[in-house]
């Protein structure tokens, strides 16, 4: 099993940085427009909906401040049974969020392909929190031509 990582620091308490992963406003707000479901509470369901196909997630753990936890249930063959995994941590005026798309069976090409959407998500995140707009789908950053 292969995992992507990403770290990043945000201006904003843990508790903010933990609502724009928990609430489909938020995840709206920096990862994709159509997002629907419960992801604020253990068992619920997120749907996330982009041109190029959709996933749909499972929450299997929630600490409020400090972790969520998903698994992917339905999209892409190559993410069904990954998980994504969000650690916060506080500090001053900063959350450190330490990142992980855990549990992939193999590092094909498309993995790289996600592991660099993944940090432009995360940079959306961090605008998000700290100036009130991020960049989410379909106004994110473009990588490949059919993105």
């Amino acid at each position: 099993m292969v995992d992507i990582l990403h770290k990043v620091g945000i201006k904003s308490p843990a508790s903010a940085v933990y609502t724009a992963l928990t609430t489909p406003e938020g995840l709206a707000g920096w990862w994709t427009t159509d997002t629907k479901g419960d992801g604020a509470h253990i068992g619920g369901e997120l749907q996330f909906r982009f041109a190029a196909g959709g996933f749909d997630m499972n929450v299997r753990d929630l600490d409020p401040g400090r972790h969520v936890l998903w698994e992917v249930v339905d999209g892409p063959e190559e993410w069904i049974g990954t998980h994504v995994d969000w650690t916060l941590t506080h500090s001053d005026d900063y959350t450190t969020v330490l990142f992980k798309h855990r549990d992939w069976k193999e590092p094909v090409e498309f993995m790289h392909h996600c592991s660099t959407k993944w940090a432009t998500y995360l940079v959306s995140l961090k605008q998000l929190l700290e100036t009130g707009t991020g960049a989410a789908h379909p106004d994110d950053v473009k990588i490949d031509s059919w993105d």
